[in-house]
């Protein structure tokens, strides 16, 4: 199995099963913004329904990535003498989840959606209530939710009648409350019906499943605390990427375009200074401040058009180009060409400027001086961030990537005297310089990780350029210099590059040999039935059938819109011990995709299930193993000891 990968999911699971018995917080809630102009007979406005989704989820987009998600819509109670014009979705983000390498659409956060209002020429009312609500899935990074709705309310004013006020956000009163299906909900009633205007065409019923599925529309929504406090970054390793960008701009500093500068812009300092000590440090801060500006400035772009960029990742074209730049790139880091800034912006930059102004002014600038050698790394994160698309991770590694630029600085303008300290500038640059090609070569092929034929040929592809990036940086590459460290850090150079090589291909070679065992055995339909779990379609008929010979059982209720069921199949229910252990169950899955039927309902209520997929183990008495319940993905060895233990508590181990 993936380590990595699984270790992250059961420390994500494990918080999010925490919280599964907590006091029910909505995932969604919907504020409405009245147009500032008001309304009147025979004009048309436009309101903002203010979404805002609960930490640590996010919601499918109007327009899925994939044919099963429930998309994101819109619907408003008709009201006599008023037409709403249809909803103007905001662009949404791509996301991957932890266990999936297929990009979604999704909105997260805080998100606006506008529609136009048009009041009849002929509406003599002093108002009336716009009221409606919004239909959603959501999914954190483990389990997906049912379809449920939030409703919103207006009291809006025409023409000087009373002033439009937001009211809280609601259901609309013809619609029963039903619980919320989120991590945190403790009611066990089971969903109502999902206004069919708000869903695409069901599928066909899955021929695994006798069990009519149900979606879940949510009842008010209630007030929380967490409500509109989006969390601030998502995903793993973060505090890892800021040390590396970090360290990326410190070492930046060594490149030929950057260390040359570092003493004259100190000596700068000091002549602005007029020798008052506190007046260097000063100088020094407004410099670093001025190139944090401009790099957060930058991050702030790239993650404002991360949603634009994220989807344009899911095209191969779209990749290759993003690869071809990076090479590029990585060329003009080995020399192959010089990355050139315009005239005039290098004259912009580099002319000098009086007072504490003129050196913030430099700070802004600087970057465009150095644009030859640190451009190509800084397009790298900008591309990054673009993929990310978050505006607070966006400015907060630009502005980490800014601080490693000006720590020199920093400490040089308060040890202004250690400046004859500083190794003399030489060809080590210009080999410094090159460890930066290799690394945009390896981002370029992190860009065409989908388009490899299986994992194995991309980490064989990453080992190969970290074992010709180590071999030609510690012994071939022909820079040399008189001092007598460098040969020394050059080999230890050397040697981290084959270590990272011997990594990538040590874990291509276990991913690729997990990943085919999984595929062969859940890909045995033309195999023999034993190399497969014999899965029964759930009724209760069923059950009670099963239970009567004194076997346990187990029950997967998914849907085909659950990410991680799917994911469950490929990864968890196909490895061959999982097969093997499954001969001691009655095993079961009970499709809840769609649908209205009593026999849902009927198991909603019965097994307390709040989300999907949700993983039961049965005594052979029919009671649950309560303690084995499992909520979202689970990896193969942590489920196989759950079917363990359920053996044990069963009397058959």
């Amino acid at each position: 199995m993936k380590r990595t990968r699984i270790a992250l999911l059961v420390l994500v699971f494990a918080g999010f099963a925490s919280v599964f018995g907590q006091a029910r917080e909505d995932v969604v809630t919907v504020r409405v913004i009245p147009p500032d102009e008001g309304f009147a007979p025979g004009k048309t406005a436009s309101v903002i329904l203010e979404l805002t989704v609960r930490p640590p989820f996010h919601i499918n987009s109007h327009q899925p990535a994939e044919e099963d998600l429930i998309p994101t819509t819109v619907n408003f109670k008709p009201h006599p003498g008023v037409t709403y014009g249809g909803p103007k979705f905001p662009r949404p983000l791509t996301r991957r989840l932890s266990f999936s390498d297929t990009p979604l659409s999704v909105f997260e956060g805080v998100v606006k959606i506008a529609a136009d209002v048009t009041v009849a020429a002929d509406f003599s009312d002093p108002g009336w209530v716009i009221e409606g609500t919004v239909g959603y899935q959501a999914c954190d990074d483990t389990a997906c939710l049912p379809p449920a709705d939030a409703g919103f309310s207006l009291a809006a004013a025409v023409a000087g009648g009373m002033k439009p006020q937001t009211a809280p956000s609601q259901a609309p009163a013809e619609t029963p409350a039903q619980p919320t299906v989120s991590a945190a909900v403790a009611s066990t009633e089971p969903p109502a019906e999902k206004p069919k205007a708000a869903e695409p065409a069901p599928k066909e019923p899955s021929p695994a499943s006798s069990v009519a599925p149900s979606s879940a529309p949510s009842s008010p929504p209630a007030s929380s605390p967490d409500a509109g406090k989006p969390a601030p970054f998502e995903g793993k390793g973060l505090p890892v990427i800021f040390v590396l960008v970090f360290l990326g701009g410190l070492a930046l500093n060594l490149t030929p375009c950057v260390y040359p500068i570092i003493p004259i812009t100190i000596s700068y300092f000091g002549g602005q200074a007029e020798g008052k000590k506190g007046a260097v440090v000063l100088h020094a801060v407004m410099y670093v401040l001025g190139m944090a500006v401009t790099y957060s400035i930058l991050g702030v772009i790239a993650a404002f058009t991360g949603g634009l960029f994220g989807a344009a990742l899911s095209y191969p074209p779209v990749l290759i180009a993003i690869a071809l730049i990076m090479a590029a790139l990585a060329l003009s880091m080995f020399d192959v060409y010089e990355f050139r800034m315009p005239a005039f912006l290098n004259k912009l930059a580099g002319g000098s400027q009086k007072g504490y102004l003129g050196t913030l002014l430099m700070g802004l600038t600087v970057g465009i001086v150095a644009a030859p050698c640190i451009g190509p790394f800084v397009l790298g994160l900008l591309t990054y961030v673009g993929n990310r698309g978050n505006v607070l991770l966006g400015f907060s590694l630009f502005f980490v990537l800014a601080l490693g630029l000006g720590v020199p600085f920093l400490i040089l303008g308060i040890f202004s005297g250690s400046l004859n300290k500083l190794p003399r500038s030489g060809a080590w640059m210009v080999w410094v310089r090159k460890i930066f090609g290799f690394i945009l070569l390896a981002m370029a092929a992190y860009f065409l990780k989908t388009l490899f034929p299986n994992v194995l040929y991309y980490q064989l592809t990453l080992a190969l350029i970290m074992l010709l990036g180590g071999i030609y940086m510690g012994w071939i590459e022909p820079t040399k210099t008189a001092g007598k460290a460098f040969p020394a850090v050059r080999v230890l150079i050397g040697i981290l590059f084959l270590v990272l090589a011997l990594l990538f291909s040590v874990q291509g070679v276990e991913q690729y040999v997990d990943e085919t065992i999984a595929a062969r055995v859940s890909g045995s339909a033309a195999g023999p039935a034993a190399d497969v779990i014999a899965w029964r379609p759930y009724s209760d008929e069923a059950l009670a059938e099963a239970l009567a010979s004194g076997r346990p059982a187990f029950i997967d209720s998914y849907a085909d819109w659950c990410i991680p069921c799917k994911e469950l199949d490929k990864m968890t229910f196909s490895r061959p011990e999982i097969i093997a252990a499954s001969r001691s169950f009655a095993m079961f899955k009970a499709d809840l995709t769609v649908g209205t039927s009593d026999k849902v309902r009927a198991f909603y209520k019965r097994f307390a299930v709040r989300g999907v997929p949700t993983l039961l183990f049965l005594r052979p008495d029919g009671t649950e193993i309560a303690e084995l319940r499992g909520t979202g993905f689970e990896p193969a060895d942590a489920f196989l000891s759950k079917m363990n233990a359920a053996l044990k508590q069963s009397g058959l181990k």
